[in-house]
């Protein structure tokens, strides 16, 4: 299995959106700086918590010109679910397969291979990924606070 690393390019990935249309990663985020967070499912409370931290700063995160987007292998009522019940106001796509999800981003599944593990990028403008993390289980993943320190820190570096 091939994981991606930093400074790689975020391979694409084409997902339905919650509300209508498609979004294409990492091309929707253009110039911009993102954090891309494959969450395991509308089933699981550490996703929600997850999400949940990235709406409660996503003031914060879009001060700071800072994208996200969430997907998932959830289907589309689980994932209308997930956003009306967190009223969650960025992009979140749905559909994923988890295998191919796997093959393409190195994400580690679970539940016999039917859900992807959390999985979450830090994009650079232009897709290259500038941090990369890999659960293997409910628990490891990015926190906004930490996105929005490692951003400004990498800023400040340029």
């Amino acid at each position: 299995m091939v994981r991606v690393g930093v400074g790689e390019g975020l391979p694409r990935v084409t997902a339905p959106l919650v509300g209508g249309g498609e979004i294409t990663l990492p091309d929707a985020v253009g110039d911009e700086w993102a954090v891309v967070l494959f969450y395991r499912g509308h089933w699981c409370p550490y996703c929600r918590q997850q999400l949940t931290d990235f709406q409660r700063n996503l003031a914060k995160l879009t001060e700071a010109d800072v994208a996200v987007v969430a997907l998932s292998v959830d289907d589309k009522g689980d994932a209308e679910t997930t956003v009306d019940r967190h009223a969650l106001q960025f992009p979140v796509a749905y559909g994923l397969d988890p295998v191919e999800i796997r093959d393409t981003f190195g994400s580690y599944l679970g539940g016999d291979d039917s859900f992807v593990q959390a999985t979450g990028f830090v994009l650079r403008p232009g897709g290259l990924v500038e941090l990369a993390v890999y659960s293997s289980g409910a628990v490891g993943r990015l926190v906004a606070a930490d996105v929005l320190g490692l951003i400004q820190y990498a800023r400040k570096q340029e």
